[in-house]
């Protein structure tokens, strides 16, 4: 299961209150040598704290290379991130990931709770044994993801909207004030994807910063506070209503949509 390889320092300590740029990138670019491709061009972003932002791209535009790179999945070359105003290696703990479905090994032999623990173990160490706390933050994780029912199933036992339900506990489990998402809404039922945008709402509202990664056009903007476009480069960052157009649209992935094409609305589908 993903997130076994983190190191988590614990350095970055202060209250969230205290900081309002939550992640910063300054001059990033990244190379993959072997693949002879670059995948990001000198990315200048801020992001603060309560931003809800949908990062758009189509498939291969560099959304998950900018995700590894937060977490020190990829090593950062050219450039540097900071969050919290930190290293970003030095605040991981205050980090959570949900990893595209694909990534994840659904065939490890692990239970629903005990990967909605995991999310517990930046708190714990690897050696302490959950505590109540730790027990009731993952009790009350599930219950708000509505799979208590579903918690000593083997996760490989699960629909694609189930196991996103899961991840998306375990994230809530660790309670983290900068959320990664990346590609959260594939293969998902509406059910599930009405429930991830109503928490990811409350969340935002409670000061959590979410970032969430989709190639699909048709997600309905109003639910973000802002919308970046990435094709290796940005190109376009702000309020979904003034930046969602068919300018932009057309320049990052070739298409053209009629002029009733309202983006930013909430669809009943959802």
């Amino acid at each position: 299961m993903p997130g076994r390889g983190f190191r988590y320092g614990k350095i970055c300590d202060f209250s969230i209150e205290d900081v309002r740029t939550v992640l910063g990138f300054e001059g990033v670019s990244h190379y993959y040598e072997q693949a002879g491709k670059k995948a990001l061009s000198d990315i200048w972003l801020n992001i603060n704290s309560g931003e809800r932002v949908a990062l758009i791209g189509p498939n291969g535009a560099g959304k998950s290379t900018l995700i590894r790179l937060i977490l020190g999945l990829e090593k950062l070359v050219c450039g540097e991130i900071r969050v919290f105003g930190q290293p970003a290696a030095r605040c991981l703990h205050r980090v959570s990931v949900v990893p595209q479905s694909s990534s994840v090994d659904w065939l490890f032999p692990i239970s629903v709770r005990q990967v909605v623990m995991m999310g517990r173990y930046v708190h714990l160490g690897w050696f302490r044994n959950p505590g109540r706390a730790d027990r009731e933050a993952v009790e009350s994780a599930m219950e708000s993801m509505g799979i208590c029912g579903l918690s000593d199933r083997r996760v490989g036992e699960l629909s694609g909207g189930e196991r996103q339900r899961v991840m998306l506990a375990r994230t809530l489990a660790h309670n983290a004030d900068l959320m990664l998402l990346d590609e959260p809404l594939n293969h998902v039922d509406l059910n599930t994807r009405e429930m991830i945008f109503h928490t990811l709402e409350v969340l935002s509202a409670e000061g959590k910063t979410i970032i969430l990664s989709t190639h699909d056009l048709g997600l309905p903007m109003a639910y973000f506070t802002r919308a970046l476009f990435l094709d290796k480069e940005i190109i376009a960052d702000g309020p979904p209503r003034e930046i969602l157009t068919p300018q932009t649209i057309a320049r990052v992935y070739g298409l053209e949509f009629n002029k009733d094409y309202q983006p930013w609305e909430k669809s009943s589908n959802y």
